[in-house]
């Protein structure tokens, strides 16, 4: 049976379906020599380039689903390459076998917190559509004066240049003067929608945290900048959330377990080295023994 030529792209893992359609639109792509157009249908037997490059075509069901957690830090750009050499989000994720992560959805250079990297790249696609509506949730610090009048026009809704827009819920969590804390949800992704929507009221965003994705939390104890992959049962919960089949298996990394082994055996040496300072410190000969 024939697909849709973005979707056979994105399910090798050239990237979501709206890049592999500017792909397709830019002319990087070709079906049996010939330049591929948006809206081409190819079938199986049918070869396909990218830049000149055979995509190997896999049916549905041959590719294991992986999802990375990641926390983003400030100053990190979402895109794979910045003409600028500033460091991006994919710098620090580790290397896959004829495989490329795939970001799910964005966060700006100056917000920081839960960024999704997934292999496939339908799930990739369907999770950033706002038409599933799934859950984002922002830890959000404010500069300005908001009041219940504020509050009510941002969950009420205010109209943006690209259209509506607005929170489902805004939960205050605190602060001092003009510099206030709230968590705040939306279910769509909009180019810096949370910013704009505070703007809109005359207030200023000074910082701004990711903190949900979905029912996924943002692990406290993962590091700026690190990584961990997500379980087979976090992998199925993103996955039915969207209408796709569950996974099976998983390829989850051991390198989790072997960072644990190595920083138990650090502290061990660590506890062995401070005991036998305590020895022989001359301070501790001089002292008399506790009774």
């Amino acid at each position: 049976m024939s697909e849709k030529l973005q979707k056979v792209l994105a399910r090798a893992g050239k990237g979501s379906r709206r890049e592999c359609e500017k792909f397709i639109e830019s002319g990087r792509v070709s079906i049996d020599g010939k330049v591929a157009r948006l809206g081409d249908r190819v079938e199986p037997t049918q070869r396909i380039r990218l830049d000149g490059h055979v995509v190997k075509v896999e049916a549905s069901n041959e590719r294991v689903c992986r999802i990375l957690m990641y926390h983003k830090p400030e100053g990190e750009l979402c895109t794979r390459k910045d003409p600028e050499g500033r460091r991006t989000v994919f710098d620090r994720l580790p290397p896959l076998e004829n495989d490329r992560w795939i970001a799910i959805g964005r966060l700006d250079i100056n917000t920081s917190g839960l960024l999704l990297f997934t292999n496939d790249g339908e799930l990739a696609n369907r999770l950033m559509h706002p038409s599933y509506e799934v859950e984002r949730e922002y830890a959000v610090r404010v500069f300005g004066e908001v009041t219940d009048q504020t509050l009510k026009n941002v969950t009420n809704g205010v109209e943006l240049d690209d259209g509506f827009a607005k929170f489902l819920s805004v939960v205050p969590q605190g602060g001092s003067g003009l510099n206030n804390w709230f968590n705040v949800t939306l279910t769509e992704g909009r180019n810096r929608e949370v910013r704009r929507l505070w703007q809109s009221q005359e207030v200023e965003v000074s910082r701004l945290i990711r903190v949900r994705y979905g029912d996924l939390l943002l692990n406290k104890r993962l590091p700026q900048g690190g990584w961990e992959e997500l379980n087979l049962k976090d992998v199925n919960y993103l996955r039915q959330t969207v209408g796709m089949r569950r996974e099976t298996e998983t390829k989850l990394s051991v390198m989790p377990e072997k960072r644990k082994d190595r920083r138990a055996k650090i502290n061990k040496i660590r506890k062995a080295v401070k005991k036998h300072n305590q020895r022989v410190t001359p301070g501790n000969k001089r002292r008399a023994p506790k009774k």
